[in-house]
């Protein structure tokens, strides 16, 4: 039996249309002759959602009862009996009720595809598992309902369901995407234009990524390995060198240009290590990639072209930038065509831009400079191994001479050329290669002492002994530098290690840096230079010694107090120097919005209490206002019973306005530190009849847990009043018919705690510090007829009569919020007589 399709129809949020999509796709399924059934389709209330459910066949679902709400899910036994050609499913990152078969219903969707049924489902961005993050940043809501990537990527399709942000705006408010009552709430909160845009702009962005991996894993399997230009991608190669800054800003240009393109940085190292490049200018050169919106990317091969090449044909290259070459023309001549040449012939149909260079045409050595080059102490002593070596062996071989052959004398000088090389390299063995190569034409080759060879074998065999020595001479000192490498390799390495270990275990990277740059370096003081003056200094502080500087920024420079350095230090702390200008960057970056936090907060504040004002207060000045005018143009003639209703309904309004608006001038107060408080000494009890009269709560309502012998507190009984009513009313709000609230006072220590307990659904923990800013709700949506400021104001007033509030979980299910007030030190218990 083959395994079922699926087909999924994603959105950017609720009621751009999936459900929709789905049953008109199940339609023209049904219209084609395919068996069509409704496994489960949620049409939230709305009526052309549910006038075009009604039109196919339903399975019907299986109802459980959780926690006093009837909920629907897809009935797998049920479905698989009746085993249709199509299933729809609605909401596929829907979490099942408990007790069900599988906790998630894409799960209920797999089981359905292994059992050979196709499946229609629907799914919003924000349920993507990777995307959960991202979505919360946007939104400020955390989502719990989420599918792994994998589920999505497997179906067999994806369609998007796509609504312009504005046009979902105007659904909503049109009322076909949620009740009235949740309308305003919604268009204020999850539904604003800038998360909405957003919200569009990362599905189309995920479905863009889907479709290129659908792309690339195609090319793949039918080993497709020329380009398709469906995007502009353009791969700027990178050596190191100084260059590099313009490739990158031209291969951007290049990319731009497209409207869409992509930009990428590669950087081919040699496997051996001796075309080294610079780290300083690689660094930076990487910052400005990803400022330019590019991926950088480093690969090692022992071919650079064919490296490039394959690297740009595996991510479906476009376009390739690579700089004019280096190398001077006679270098050029002598060594045949370089790396530039090689990637053009190689390229195939993917474009190369050669671009030029201030540094084009500057190389002309044959023989690499790279960072494993023998130190000039080491050369010298090669030169002087070759003049005292070369003259001592030439008396020793005259003393042994033989005229039959000049095998020996050969051998001789052969062995000197070897150890000159690994002595001083290259340069001092091909200088005693020559010279001994005459030195053996001259004295040992008949005719001797003259430069003329009369036997045609010892010409061929000078020939050869002259090519054998300069060959040995490279080839010792390739090892010579390679072992050289090596060792600087590990050295290097450890330092950069010892300095991101400081760095990662530190809590200031800047100064992690610095320390483990002065340990590392053995310097005795390393200092931080902005404009002159010295900032920042560790170790000894005025210390003397050779001071060597290193530039991080414009303004900016590190110095280090000590030995001298040797220029392959210097090369290391380039690289230190960028680190260190990333740290402080971000340093400077976080103190920035360290400073910002306050005004962030203030705008948040102002923008809920706007919100407030535009929603919550409109409600009560809407009712006033409609029964005031409605008397005034019929007073006369309604009955004496509608005037009462009329007057009470403004009454009522008014009064809510008026508790609103105190709610409001009360949290400023707070914010503002402004809070009048009298404090005194009272028994809490006094000031629970007040509370609940507040509330309109009997003890049918509430249930009190009030000791008989209670210490006073010390406290004002306006705002406890308050604090306490507070409470309760939210406590009322959540509590289950037929499970009252609990308010239990007892004393612990030196505070006296009141406990107002509810079996509600809780808070999340997550969630606990939140509930206490202003303007929070239960969530986005809640219509609870206030502007979320009671915890606020609860623990504002709490805090100012030196008490605390917090929030703790209800043992069973619920929440429990805890008053601790300071007991009455000043009142003493009288002595028993």
């Amino acid at each position: 039996m083959s395994r079922g399709r699926l087909l999924v129809f994603l959105g950017a949020a609720p009621g751009v249309g999936k459900t929709y999509a789905m049953l008109e796709e199940a339609h023209r399924l049904q219209s084609e002759g395919r068996d069509v059934a409704v496994a489960v389709v949620l049409d939230h209330g709305r009526r052309a959602t549910a006038s075009l459910a009604a039109g196919l066949e339903s399975i019907p679902p299986r109802i459980v009862q959780h926690g006093g709400l009837r909920l629907e899910e897809v009935d797998l036994d049920a479905v698989i009996a009746r085993r249709p050609q199509v299933a729809l499913v609605d909401e596929l990152a829907h979490t099942n009720a408990p007790g069900s078969e599988h906790a998630k219903r894409w799960e209920d969707v797999e089981t359905l595809l292994d059992a050979g049924i196709d499946v229609l489902s629907t799914v919003n961005i924000q349920h993507i598992a990777s995307l959960n993050d991202v979505v919360e940043r946007i939104t400020g809501i955390p989502q719990r309902e989420t599918i792994p990537d994998q589920v999505l990527r497997h179906a067999d399709r994806i369609e998007l369901v796509d609504l312009a942000p504005q046009a979902l705006r105007d659904r909503l408010t049109a009322g076909q995407v949620y009740p009235a009552t949740r309308i305003d709430a919604a268009l204020s909160n999850y539904f604003r234009v800038g998360n909405l845009t957003a919200l569009r702009e990362l599905a189309l962005l995920w479905l863009a990524d889907e479709v290129e991996s659908a792309l690339q894993r195609y090319r793949a399997e039918h080993g497709i390995n020329q380009s398709w230009e469906a995007r502009e991608r353009v791969v700027v190669a990178l050596t190191g060198g100084t260059e590099g800054e313009t490739l990158l800003r031209r291969g951007a240009r290049i990319a731009a240009r497209s409207g869409a393109g992509e930009l990428l940085a590669v950087h081919v190292s040699s496997e051996d290590g001796l075309a080294a490049p610079d780290p300083a200018a690689l660094a930076s050169q990487r910052v400005l990639v990803e400022q330019l919106g590019g991926t950088f990317h480093e690969l090692v091969g022992d071919d650079i072209t064919t490296a490039l090449i394959g690297f740009a044909r595996s991510v479906n290259a476009t376009q390739l930038v690579i700089g004019v070459s280096r190398r001077s023309r006679l270098i050029a001549l002598l060594t045949g065509p370089g790396t530039s040449s090689r990637v053009i012939r190689a390229s195939g149909d993917i474009d190369v831009h050669m671009v030029t260079h201030s540094a084009a045409g500057r190389r002309s050595t044959l023989l690499p400079r790279g960072r494993g080059a023998l130190s000039r102490r080491r050369r010298v002593l090669g030169f002087v191994m070759a003049l005292v070596g070369g003259p001592a062996l030439t008396g020793l071989l005259s003393v042994t001479r033989s005229g039959e052959s000049l095998t020996a004398e050969a051998l001789g000088y052969q062995l000197l050329v070897i150890l000159v090389a690994l002595i001083g390299g290259a340069w001092p063995a091909a200088f005693a290669a020559v010279l001994s190569g005459l030195t053996l034409d001259y004295l040992f080759a008949d005719p001797l002492f003259t430069f003329t060879i009369a036997r045609p074998e010892h010409f061929i065999a000078l020939l050869l002994y002259l090519a054998n020595g300069l060959l040995v001479s490279f080839v010792v000192d390739r090892a010579a530098r390679l072992t050289r490498i090596a060792r600087r390799s590990a050295s290097e390495s450890e330092v950069l290690a010892t300095i991101a270990g400081g760095v990662l275990r530190g809590i200031d990277a800047g100064e992690a840096l610095l320390d483990r740059t002065r340990e590392a370096f053995g310097m005795a003081s390393v200092r931080l230079v902005v404009d002159g003056r010295i900032v920042e200094e560790h170790g000894e502080i005025g210390a003397e010694g050779v001071t060597t500087r290193v530039p991080v920024d414009d303004t900016t420079s590190l110095e280090l107090v000590g030995r001298a350095l040797e220029p392959s230090d210097r090369r290391i702390l380039n690289v230190v120097a960028t680190q260190l200008g990333v740290a402080l960057e971000h340093r400077s970056l976080t103190d920035t919005a360290r400073r910002l936090q306050p005004l962030a907060e203030v705008d948040r504040v102002r923008s809920a209490l706007l919100a407030a004002v535009g929603h919550d207060l409109r409600r009560p000045l809407a009712v006033a206002t409609a029964a005031v005018s409605s008397l005034r143009s019929s007073g006369d003639r309604l009955s004496s019973t509608d005037r009462t209703q009329l007057l009470e309904s403004a009454e009522r309004s008014l009064g809510n306005l008026a508790h609103l608006v105190t709610d409001l001038l009360d949290v400023s107060r707070v914010q503002a530190g402004a809070l009048a408080v009298s404090l005194e000494s009272l028994d809490v009890a006094d000031v629970l009849p007040a509370v609940l009269a507040d509330l309109d709560a009997g003890p049918a309502e509430v249930t009190l847990d009030v000791p008989e012998a209670l210490p006073p507190v010390r406290a004002d009984p306006v705002l406890l009043q308050r604090v306490l009513a507070n409470l309760l009313s939210n406590a009322l709000r959540y509590s289950p018919d037929g499970r009252p609230p609990e308010l239990a006072l007892s004393t612990f220590g030196a505070v006296l705690q009141a406990r107002v307990i509810d079996h509600g659904p809780g808070i999340d923990e997550e969630r606990r510090e939140r509930m206490f800013e202003p303007f929070q709700h239960t969530s986005d949506t809640a219509d609870t007829g206030g502007i979320g400021l009671g915890l606020a104001l609860s623990r504002g007033f709490a805090e100012g009569m030196g008490a605390t509030l917090e929030a703790e979980d209800t043992p069973g299910g619920g929440l429990t919020m805890v008053l601790e007030l300071p007991v009455d030190a000043t009142v003493r218990e009288p002595a028993d007589a």
